[in-house]
C-alpha cells in the first residue's frame, strides 16, 4: 500500500514539474498517437525549435513560387522571343517567318535565320538617299569619324550607337541585311559582305528559285578607282590603282533601293521584285585589302563610302546611326551626270576621328 502511494505521489511529482517546464503532456501524447505514421519527432522537433532555422514549409512555397513565377515569365517572353535551346524556325514557312517580323535578337537566332534564308536586319524598303542625323559630331570643322568599335560575341557582333553615343542597334556575322545602314554598318564592322549576298553581278534572273527571294543583293567585285578612264569620278582614299598609288584595294557591292528618281539616270524602280533584279546605281564601296593582298582586319582603317548615282558623287559612313559624311565628286561640284571633264569633280573631305 505503501508502495502505490509512493508511486503516486512520484507521478505526481513528474507531471508537476513537466507542466511547469510548459510540456502539454495531454497533446503530446495525443499527437504521438495521432502522427505514429509521421517523421519522427527528432526530425520535426528540429525544425520547429529554432528561429534561426528555416522554416520548411515557408521555403517550399517560396521555391514554388519562384518556379511558378520563372515559368510564367519565360512563357511570357517566349511569346515575343522565340527559345533558342533549339531551332525554332524548323519547318516554318516564309509566309509565317514574316508575318509579325522583328530583327534578329541575338548571335544565336542569327544563325538559326541564315540557316533557313531568314532575314535578321530591317526588310523596309530603302530609299536612294542616306538618312543623316541632324547632329553630327564636328571637331575642327571636320566631321567626326567615329572610332569606338562595340564588338561583343568574340567579335561576331557589332553594336552601333547613335551620334550621342548611346546603343542604336546590334547587326551579328553571318546575318542578312539589306538597307543601307545595316549593310554599311556590318561592311564596316566586319569587312565582309552580309549572308544574303551573291558575289557574282550577273546573278540577276531566275530570283524565284533563289533561297533569299526578293532580299537576295548581289555584286562583290574589285572596284577600281580608275579616275583616268573614268575622269567624272573623284578620287578615293588611299586607294591602290588612284592617282596617289595609296595602299588599299576597294570593293564594292550592291545596295538595293527602290530607285533614283533624279533626271539624270534611271527611274524608279524596285531593285528585286522577287522575279528579276535591277541593280540599278547605288553602291558601297569599301577598303577590303591592302595592297598586297592582306585583308584589312581593323576598323579603324577602313573606309565606306556610298553612292547614289554610279560613282558621280560620294559620301562616308561614319561609324555610328545616319552618320554620313559631306557629299563629294562630279555633280556635288556641278558637272553633269557622266560628264567627259574632271574640272568639276571636288575632293574628298577628311574627316576628325575620334571616339563617341
Amino acid at each position: 500500500m505503501k508502495s502505490i502511494k509512493f508511486l503516486a505521489i512520484l507521478a505526481s511529482v513528474v507531471f508537476l514539474s513537466l507542466s511547469s517546464c510548459g510540456f502539454n503532456v495531454s497533446s503530446s501524447l495525443s499527437d504521438s498517437t495521432e502522427n505514429s505514421s509521421s517523421l519522427p519527432s527528432s526530425v520535426t522537433d528540429s525544425s520547429d525549435s529554432s528561429d534561426s532555422s528555416l522554416d520548411s514549409s515557408k521555403t517550399s512555397d517560396a521555391i514554388s513560387s519562384s518556379v511558378s513565377s520563372s515559368s510564367s515569365s519565360s512563357s511570357s517572353s517566349s511569346s515575343s522571343v522565340p527559345s533558342l535551346d533549339k531551332d525554332p524556325y524548323e519547318n516554318m514557312t516564309s509566309a509565317a517567318f514574316y508575318k509579325n517580323y522583328n530583327r534578329a535578337s541575338s548571335l544565336q537566332d542569327a544563325i538559326y535565320r541564315t540557316n533557313h534564308n531568314f532575314m535578321s536586319g530591317s526588310i523596309s524598303d530603302q530609299k536612294y538617299k542616306a538618312t543623316i542625323s541632324s547632329s553630327r559630331p564636328m571637331e575642327n570643322n571636320l566631321f567626326v569619324r567615329n572610332t569606338t568599335s562595340r564588338y561583343g560575341d568574340g567579335g561576331k557582333s557589332y553594336t552601333v550607337i547613335d551620334a550621342n553615343g548611346t546603343a542604336a542597334y546590334t547587326i551579328y556575322k553571318g546575318g542578312a541585311y539589306v538597307t543601307l545602314e545595316e549593310v554599311a554598318s556590318y561592311v564596316y564592322a566586319f569587312g565582309d559582305i552580309p549572308a544574303n549576298y551573291d558575289e557574282d553581278k550577273d546573278n540577276t534572273t531566275g530570283i524565284s528559285s533563289e533561297p533569299w527571294g526578293k532580299y537576295l543583293r548581289v555584286n562583290h567585285s574589285y572596284f577600281s578607282d580608275d579616275t583616268t578612264d573614268y575622269v567624272y569620278e573623284p578620287e578615293l582614299p588611299d586607294a591602290y590603282s588612284g592617282k596617289n598609288n595609296g595602299t588599299k584595294k576597294y570593293y564594292e557591292l550592291d545596295i538595293g533601293t527602290t530607285g533614283c528618281t533624279e533626271s539624270y539616270v534611271y527611274g524608279s524602280g524596285v531593285y528585286n521584285n522577287g522575279k528579276k533584279i535591277n541593280r540599278g546605281v547605288s553602291r558601297l564601296v569599301y577598303t577590303r585589302l591592302y595592297r598586297n593582298g592582306n585583308r584589312i582586319s581593323s576598323s579603324d582603317e577602313r573606309h565606306v563610302f556610298y553612292t547614289y548615282n554610279h560613282y558621280n558623287d560620294f559620301e562616308e559612313y561614319l561609324n555610328y546611326e545616319n552618320g554620313w559624311g559631306k557629299r563629294f565628286g562630279n555633280m556635288e561640284g556641278g558637272g553633269s551626270y557622266n560628264g567627259t571633264t574632271s574640272k568639276y569633280v571636288t575632293d574628298y573631305p577628311e574627316t576628325s576621328l575620334k571616339a563617341l
